[in-house]
Parts: structure tokens; sequence; C-alpha cells
């Protein structure tokens, strides 16, 4: 009669059997359960590794998103550091320029001739609180034009009359031999930058000449 097949459970039929000795090279009930338990082991660590593999690409991916946007911003931030150095250098450049060539002509003319309304206004001034105000208006005008290169020639009576900064509007005569070639009286400032004279101040001029008794 044929025996009964065993089912198919990794152990021996044979050895199974009560009383029979193991056959050698077969695993016992207690071997059977160890290796299936070593098994599952590795199959869960097989799983767990995969986990925390997944786990650290998405936390490298993160840190590297990070870092493209921090580098981002640093390159706005130099950026925006290299245009204000470039705007200052420009204002830099700009400056020396002009104290090369001397004062902002263009404009120093244009506050010449509003200072010289200005003063004119003053002087026809109807009451003493217009007249301050206007002379307050030049004061601070006056100011700068000096402060963009210009200089105000407003000789003073008794000073040499100098031909490059200065026009004789009008001649006098004095017979102190001392007072000869000064300014009488101012009739209207002028104007000047270093090294030019842009518009000369028209004086009196005194010129001496020797009286009767003298002769």
């Amino acid at each position: 009669m044929t025996e009964p097949v065993a089912p198919a459970t990794g152990l021996d039929p044979v050895a199974s059997r009560p009383g029979d000795a193991p056959r050698p090279g077969a695993r016992t009930p207690e071997e059977f359960d160890a290796a299936s338990d070593t098994a599952s082991g590795e199959a869960a660590n097989e799983h767990g590794g995969a986990a925390q593999t997944s786990d650290t690409r998405a936390d490298a991916a993160a840190a590297h998103s990070e870092i493209i946007e921090r580098i981002d911003d640093l390159t706005r931030v130099v950026a925006r550091q290299a245009a204000t150095i470039e705007r200052l250098a420009d204002d830099a450049k700009a400056r020396a320029q002009r104290e090369r060539h001397g004062a902002d002509l263009p404009l120093v003319i244009e506050l010449f001739a509003l200072l010289g309304d200005t003063t004119a206004c003053a002087g026809t001034a109807e009451t003493p609180r217009e007249r301050a105000a206007f002379e307050a208006v030049a004061a601070r005008i006056e100011r700068l034009l000096t402060g963009r290169g210009g200089i105000l020639v407003a000789p003073g009576v008794g000073d040499a009359f100098d031909a490059l900064t200065m026009e004789a509007a009008d001649v006098v005569r004095t017979d102190v031999p001392d007072a000869d070639r000064t300014v009488a009286s101012l009739i209207q400032p002028g104007l000047s930058i270093p090294g030019r004279s842009v518009r000369p101040a028209r004086v009196v001029v005194r010129q001496y000449r020797k009286s009767e008794g003298q002769r």
C-alpha cells in the first residue's frame, strides 16, 4: 500500500514520526521556526532599509533645494551691492570731474542771475519785512552759488581795480594819489569760477588828476 505524502512544510516527513531519529541534513521544527523568524526579520530589515533610504534621499533633496535658494538670495544681494558700489563710483567720478573742470557753469550762471533779481527785489521792497525776506533768499542763493564753485565778485570801496574781474562802468576824478585806480562804488557784482572770469563786476573807478592848486 502506498504511503501518504506529507505536505510541503520544509520538515522531513520521516524524521517527524515519533520515536524515529532525524535524518542527516533534516531540520527540526525548532530549526524551521528559527529559519522562518530569520527570514521574516531579514524581510523587515530590507523594507526598513528601503524606507530609510527613501527618507535620506528626500532629506538630501530638501537640503539641496535650500542650498540653491540661499545661493539665489546671495546672488541677488551681491547684485544689489554691486549696483550700489557702481553708483557710488560713478558719483565719485562725476564729483572728481567737476573738481577738475571747475564749477557747474550753466547752473552757476543761472544762480547768479537769480541772485541779481532777488537782490534787486530786496532793494525795491516797500516794507522792511519784505526787504528782510528777499535778503534772506538772496543769502541762501549766494551759498548755493559758492557751493557749486562760483565766486561772487563784489569789491568794496577803496579796493584796487582789477581788470581781470572788474569793468569800469564810470570814472571819477580824485586828487589823492593813493586813491588812483581804486573802486569808488559797486554798481553790479560779478561772477568768477576758479581760473576764469564769467561776468566782470561793474564798478566806478577813481582816477587821480592834479587839482588846480597842485599845478
